[in-house]
């Protein structure tokens, strides 16, 4: 494997004899990786230039769905903001930080995951029975945990479940979730209906939707 930096780019370069084609990629860490038979020089260059922008347009989503970091033990990212430690509303988390008697990543991250699921609890509960009063609807329960490929769901059994990294997120993206989910409970799928009913209550779901979309859990 060579590396190639093309202008401002680093690019991976992968040289198999046996292809027939060339291949460019661009994965989820924004590393761009160029897969070609033997070629020249000359090739490779005219190959990027002709594919700069669409190198450039995927690198861009990427960055631009990159959630916020912070630094442990410092900062909190609590609806779509970075704030100081140091906040009222993290005085539990600076509580079990302060208890821990092994300080590693994984307990910092322990401490900061039972944090936002707290959080969560105390912020989306009262979310989610305001907008099932002003909906008419009723849910037998509301869970919270830590999800990795969806922001929340809704059983057959009318039991909500929210995934409590929506505390990292903005408020108005957190109520779209929580009328998507309690909008299951009258239809189980995503259909006209299904959505017709969502913009009822959210009139700007589809930006809402395409937003949470570039979001990486």
């Amino acid at each position: 494997m060579n590396k190639i930096v093309f202008k401002d780019l680093e690019i991976e370069h992968i040289c198999k004899p046996k292809l027939k084609n060339s291949y460019i990629s661009v994965n989820k860490d924004a590393k761009v990786l160029l897969k070609t038979p033997k070629v020249s020089q000359n090739f490779i260059i005219e190959l990027l230039t002709k594919k700069e922008s669409w190198i450039r347009g995927h690198l861009f989503k990427i960055s631009s769905a990159k959630p916020a970091s912070v630094n442990l033990e410092d900062e909190v990212l609590l609806f779509g903001d970075v704030y100081s430690i140091d906040i009222q509303e993290a005085e539990l988390l600076r509580e079990s930080l302060s208890k821990l008697k092994v300080i590693n990543q994984k307990n910092i991250l322990q401490c900061y995951d039972n944090f936002y699921k707290f959080f969560a609890m105390e912020y989306l509960s009262p979310r989610v029975k305001h907008y099932a009063i002003v909906m008419n609807l009723e849910y037998k329960e509301i869970k919270f945990r830590k999800m990795r490929s969806r922001w929340g769901s809704c059983s057959s059994k009318r039991v909500i479940t929210l995934n409590t990294e929506l505390m990292k997120v903005k408020k108005e993206l957190i109520d779209y979730v929580v009328v998507h989910e309690l909008a299951h409970l009258v239809h189980m799928n995503h259909s006209k209906n299904f959505h017709t009913l969502v913009h009822n209550y959210i009139p700007n779901a589809t930006l809402q939707r395409r937003e949470l979309k570039r979001i990486h859990l």
